[in-house]
């Protein structure tokens, strides 16, 4: 799946949650207006793309220290474009592992 499919897939709501890696189901709850549930979703994840994601939505609610402290558990750098280009990426970055697993 790409970035465009899974944009697809949410607009018709046409994925299956079960198959989602944890990051992707949070960042999908995300997109569809529930930051709630995407929080609740990584709240004890505890690998580095949850981390990533983790990250994004405390920066999304402005929360700068805590995304700051996701942003290290992730090893990746603190985002400095918009919250929308952001997710963007991290979604593409996530799919992309999807497919050098399969």
């Amino acid at each position: 799946m790409n970035l465009e499919e899974f944009k697809q897939a949410l607009t018709n709501a046409q994925i299956s949650l079960t198959s989602l890696p944890t990051p992707l189901k949070a960042l999908y709850h995300d997109k569809i207006g529930n930051w709630d549930a995407a929080h609740e979703i990584l709240e004890h994840a505890i690998d580095k793309n949850s981390a990533w994601v983790h990250a994004y939505l405390h920066r999304k609610e402005g929360d700068i220290n805590n995304a700051r402290y996701w942003y290290r558990r992730s090893g990746k750098p603190e985002f400095q474009g918009e919250l929308d280009e952001e997710c963007e990426h991290i979604t593409t970055q996530l799919l992309l592992n999807i497919k050098r697993v399969i």
